[in-house]
Order: C-alpha cells, then structure tokens, then sequence
C-alpha cells in the first residue's frame, strides 16, 4: 500500500471511519492526531486564468478534471499526464473533521506545492506560500463548519511558471527534455494531511547533539508568547517507530515564558537498555537514534520527534565523523521516478533506493538539486545512510531570485534540522544561478550570504559553499571532473598544487580575489558518470537521444573496467577524502545510473562494491 493513503488517524472523507494509525508524513515533527487528505481532488487547468474572477474557490464550484494527490499532473501516477506547460491549476475536495479533531486547532499542512499557492476553506482564504520544495501550515480552525459532521470545502489555487529565477532543480523551464534537465513538477507533489494542536502551539523542535559533553540542546518555539510561564517536559528513549510514541519518561521539566527558548538535556544515564549510561553515538555502521517527545503543561500541546548523536566537523584537510577521520563515498541521487517523477510512489521504494545505495558500496547520498520529502530522511537516519542536503538551483540571477534561495535554504535548515543523516548543506552547485560569480563580487557576495545564512543557523553542518568549482567560501573544497580515462584523471587528483591552485579541468577552481585554502578538506563530489544503457534501455525518447558522459559502454565488463581505472586513480592521491560518483539512476534520457529507471540493476552491484571499497573502508 503506497504511504501517502496511510496516514490516517481517520479517513477523511463525507463518511468518517476509524483506521489504524500506520506512518506520518514527518516522523521527525508529529502530533498523535492527523488524517491524511490524499487521494481523489477534484482538478483543473486555468491557462486563461479566469479562476478568481469567476471566484473557483467557492465550495459550489465544480472543476472537471480529477488527480490522484500528491502527484503532479505531469506524472503518469496522478491519472493526467503530460509534458504540456500549465501556468495556473486548481485542486479542490470534501473533508469532514475527523472526531478526535474536535475542540482543538486544526492545521491544513503541505509537504510542497510547486510554485506558489493560495488556499481557501469553505470559500474563506486562510493563506498562502511561495517556494515549490519545503512544507507550510495553515491554520484553518476558524473556517470549518460549525456542524461538526458537516463537510468542509478546501480550495487550492497553484501558479507554476517556467521561470528560471525560481528555484527550480533538475525542473526543465521549457516543454520537452535537453541535456540534463528533465520533465517538470508542477503544483501539489507531497502529502497533504490534517493535524491537531493546541494553544500555545510548538511551532519548531531543533536538537543540537553535543557528543563531547553529553549534552543535547533542545530549541523550543512557540506561535505566541504565553499569558505565564508554561511547564515543559522532555521525554527521551531510544524507540523511533513509525507507531503510536510509547509513554517516554520525564528526564527533566522546565519553564517558558518567551516565544524562543534553548534548554539543555544531559543524556549520559537516560539510554534505558544501557546499565553503564553510555552515550549512543550516531554513525553509518551504528545508526543510532533517541526519541524525544516534548509536552506544554497539562493536556497542552505535545510533539514527538527524534535524533542522533553525532559530530561532523572539517579540520587539517580532513572531513570527522564523531571526533574520527571519515571518507566519504557517496553516490548523487536526483530522486527521480518513472511513474511519479519527484514524488516517491511509496515508501517501499524509498526504502529500496538506499538499500540499492549501500549494496554498491557507498556510505552517502548527494541529493542533488533536490529537497527530498522527509521520509527518505527518516530512511537514511534509521538505516545509517550519510547525506547531503542541497539547494535546488535557479538559473537567473536577479533579486527575486536571491530572496528566493535564502527563504528555500533557511525553510530546508528548519525542517531538516533534527536528522543526523543530513552532515552537510550545499547552497550552490557548479555556479547554477551566478553564472559570473568568478569574476562578479555582487554574486560572490550572495556566495558568501548562502553560506553564512547556513552557518548562521546551524553551524553543526559542513557547508559546500559551490560545489564544483569557482569557490568562494566554504567548508569543503568539492571538485568535478567527468574525466573517462583513468590515467589522465590520476594525473590531476595526484598532483595537491594544481587541484588546490587550480583545479582539475577548464573551471576555475576559486573565484577571483579568493584565496586557495590548502586546509579544506578535498572531495571530488562528481565524477565518473559512465553512460550505460543495457536494461530498460530508453532508447530514443522523443527524438532525442538519450544522454550521457563520454562513450556509451557496449557491456558490463567494459563499464567495470572503465570505472576501476577511475577508482585507481581516485584512490592514488593522498590528499582526498572522499568521493561523490555520478549516478545512483538513469533519469529520463539520462544513461549515466548504475540502475535503470525502473531500478534494475545495470551493473553487478558486488562487482561494483568491491572497486568501491578504498580508503577508509
């Protein structure tokens, strides 16, 4: 059963009905009480954007079409299809408030709507957001019937431009596919659900683990300040399910009086399955994890999240997990499917993905030009996969544009926070939306803004200010180079003064007036990308042929020799510390995966694995 239909508490439709309470969109953020608003919506194109004046928000209008949410109406899964551009869409469906909601908030929550949004409640506006990757909520209690059996209406107007100063990713701003941009993602595209709450409400629960001191600090922010001081419990164990949070015991209580407040918790002797009290540090071969639940007084607000312990830190050239040398061997992910495009169709694949990951022997995943939906992060946490978060790149500079990756990025920070997977944020890849940031100082500047907007917020993470080249500020010195022949690739990653002076190929490796940093640690954070297209080959697609990095391998044999001599010459020089190999999937015309779209192997992943084990291993 695809997870987006299961998250109910009850289903929510004209007629309520009790189910069991199976998963929640965000493990990492949840209240006890939420339904699923998934499914059937009632849908429509607006091209001549006549819907507001003709006030399509009313509850009494019909639209014509329908679509299977969260799914864009360009993905085969949402019952439309089509690679047709639509500016403005409409959803609309039938909710009854489900009985547990009764007397309390009720908040209308998105994962992500792609672009922009406004929402109505039985024809009353209740807000609105901007940015097509991170989640919001509305708070619609006001606007529900009074009956509580009676339906409620709930109206969602989506504008979706092909605009290149959105933030866009790996979205193409025209119809069709080039290069290595593929079909768009238009309006609705993760789960929509209903959640209670009280007053005041817990808008944030970030964890800053402390492994040194044994401390975790936990950042409480609340909607409005409260009329006097409020009681505060903390409850950790070591159970993170998907399940009902078991009653968790109090290791300590405290009081808040403002909106924002941090407070400190010791951990060492509350792990319960440990007699000694040692600390239980989060690693890939060791995942982990402590449950938190944090409650307001009595019968207030009360939310269940969770976390790791962990360290990740840059020092002397070396990248530190836990106070120890790591090498990182990751694998760029797009997060990409056939039928579903962003969407994941289900958490089984999901849950497939990273299995698929660690099976060729990587220890991470570079989610590239993605924000993915937060249970491939709840994923990657319980089953001790390393992360990258990344920003998805606009292709305009202008200040439209700058607002909107800084409100993107802080958004990511903020949901993302509490997931010790994620060790690094990459607000800018290979100059995507500076395109004169070698020599533009406005643009360097903005460089420089991402990445102390980063550090600003949390500076726990390691930050690839530009991952690729042209470097301004940053934490990791992370290089490209798609260089086929090994013997040509060793002579470039061997050599410490050309790549840390220079870089590996044509691409500056610093911006002008930037300083090189011999102390970054070096990463080669794409590279490989041998196109391979031998099972569910895509063929010709359109016309177009499909795409990849240097010649096509004609066989498996001829791949795994082309890519050991990469890995010897990757692993020759001394100084690098870790990699970042091109790709995890074929996406559309895209030949360069180890598994084809449909996630069949293209490749012998043992084979693959054991060229993949160098340093560090």
């Amino acid at each position: 059963m695809p997870y987006y239909s299961r998250f109910a508490v009850e289903s929510v439709g004209k007629e309520p009905l009790t189910q069991t309470i199976d998963i929640h969109p965000r493990p990492d953020f949840r209240r006890d009480t939420f339904a699923s608003l998934d499914g059937t919506w009632s849908f429509a194109f607006d091209d001549a954007d006549r819907g507001l004046s003709e006030r399509w928000f009313d509850p009494g209008h019909a639209l014509p079409l329908e679509i299977n949410v969260p799914f864009c109406y360009q993905s085969e899964l949402s019952g439309l299809g089509g690679d047709e551009i639509h500016p403005v869409l409409w959803y609309r469906r039938a909710f009854v408030r489900p009985g547990a909601m009764r007397g309390r908030r009720v908040l209308l929550r998105f994962g992500a709507v792609d672009w922009s949004c406004r929402v109505w409640v039985n024809g009353v506006s209740v807000g609105g957001h901007e940015g097509g990757y991170t989640p919001f909520a509305l708070d619609i209690t006001h606007a529900l019937r009074d009956d509580p059996d009676a339906p409620n209406d709930v109206a969602v107007r989506v504008i979706d431009l092909p605009d290149r100063a959105q933030p866009r990713g790996k979205q193409y701003w025209r119809r069709g596919l080039t290069g290595c941009w593929y079909t768009p993602v238009s309006g609705i595209w993760q789960t929509v659900y209903l959640e209670a709450a009280a007053s005041p409400m817990i808008t944030r629960v970030h964890v800053a683990p402390g492994i040194d001191s044994g401390i975790a600090t936990v950042t409480l922010a609340l909607d409005e300040i409260p009329s006097k001081p409020i009681t505060v419990s903390f409850g950790i164990d070591g159970v993170v399910e998907d399940g009902p949070f078991p009653e968790r015991p109090t290791v300590c209580e405290a009081s808040i009086s403002t909106r924002e407040a941090s407070f400190p918790i010791q951990l060492r002797g509350v792990a319960n399955d440990d007699p000694f009290g040692r600390l239980r540090l989060w690693s890939p071969r060791n995942p982990s994890l402590y449950g938190l639940t944090v409650s307001l007084g009595d019968g207030g607000d009360r939310v269940s999240t969770y976390f790791g312990m962990r360290k990740i830190a840059a020092q002397d050239g070396e990248v530190l997990l836990n106070n120890v040398p790591l090498y990182q061997r990751l694998v760029l992910d797009q997060g990409y499917w056939p039928k579903s495009l962003l969407t994941p169709p289900d958490d089984e694949a999901i849950i497939a993905d990273i299995r698929w990951t660690l099976a060729f022997g990587f220890n991470g995943a570079r989610k590239h030009q993605k924000i993915e939906v937060p249970r491939w992060y709840y994923w990657a946490d319980k089953m001790g996969l390393l992360a990258w978060g990344e920003l998805p790149s606009a292709y305009d500079y202008t200040p439209g544009a700058a607002r909107a990756l800084i409100d993107t990025m802080q958004a990511f920070i903020d949901r993302d926070f509490n997931h010790p997977c994620v060790i690094a944020w990459t607000p800018l890849n290979e100059s995507w939306g500076v395109p004169s940031i070698r020599a533009d100082k406005k643009q360097q500047d903005f460089a420089r803004t991402l990445y102390a907007l980063c550090k600003s917020l949390d500076g726990s993470r390691l930050v690839s200010g530009n991952d690729g080249w042209e470097q301004v500020e940053t934490d990791i010195f992370a290089l490209h180079d798609y260089t086929q022949e090994g013997a040509s690739l060793e002579k470039r990653v061997t050599d410490i003064e050309r790549v840390y002076e220079k870089g590996l190929i044509e691409r500056a490796a610093w911006a002008e007036g930037v300083e090189p940093d011999y102390s970054l640690p070096f990463l080669l954070t794409e590279y490989g990308g041998i196109a391979y297209s031998n099972k569910g080959a895509q063929g010709e697609m359109g016309g177009m042929a499909t795409w990849g990095y240097g010649e096509k391998m004609a066989s498996e044999d001829a791949f795994l020799e082309r890519f050991e001599g990469i890995q010897r010459a990757v692993y020759a020089s001394e100084f690098c510390r870790g990699t970042c190999y091109t790709q995890l999937t074929d996406v559309q015309q895209e030949v360069n995966g180890l598994l084809s779209p449909e996630r069949a192997p293209k490749v012998d992943p043992e084979r693959f694995a054991a060229l993949n084990q160098g340093p560090g291993r």
